[in-house]
């Protein structure tokens, strides 16, 4: 089953919380697993819904799963979408403050397709930035796209945000972002 078809299911009957909580623990689990094999550290992100971080207990359940299984905070990043992370401005600046403390990393998924307000960049301690694939997808043939992509990178940049792009599938589009110093 997509997670198209579960995760809206998932949100509306309230069991994200639980199963977000679950999926945590699985990737520091994952994280651990890997640390201890010849592959090596890991870092590895996660999507975090925004009820989850409304409703759940990110901090405390990002610890434990942290300690139970022995993981550098940094392997681990968060990606919130900027809808998640405006469901409760001040709140949010709190609970990423406490994780940004603990040494995790967040991420803004899907930047520019939500609020985009350039003042949360400012006021939210995030690490990352992720460009959304809708962007990178008209790359090639939309020189808006590639100026607007060309913007976020150096705005990221500006604000010393690691800027990582979804959806490269052509080796134009790798080219275009290694050339723009997107990671």
């Amino acid at each position: 089953v997509a997670p198209a078809e579960f995760v809206p299911v998932l949100e509306d009957t309230g069991l994200i919380v639980r199963v977000g909580a679950w999926v945590i623990h699985a990737a520091c689990r994952q994280i651990a697993e890997w640390r201890d094999s010849e592959v090596g550290p890991v870092h590895v992100a996660v999507n975090v819904s925004s009820r989850q971080f409304a409703e759940g207990d990110l901090e405390g359940e990002v610890t434990r799963a942290l300690a139970q299984y022995q993981v550098a905070p940094e392997l681990l990043e968060l990606e919130l979408t900027e809808t998640a992370l405006m469901s409760n401005a001040e709140r949010t600046i709190v609970v990423l403050g406490k994780l940004k403390k603990i040494g995790v990393k967040v991420a803004i998924d899907d930047f520019g397709t939500g609020y985009s307000s350039l003042s949360y960049l400012r006021r939210f301690p995030i690490d990352v930035l992720k460009i959304d694939q809708s962007f990178i997808r008209g790359l090639s043939s939309n020189s808006q796209d590639a100026q607007l992509i060309s913007a976020i990178i150096s705005l990221g940049k500006s604000l010393d945000l690691n800027i990582v792009a979804e959806g490269v599938e052509t080796i134009e589009q790798l080219q275009f972002l290694i050339a723009h110093q997107c990671e």
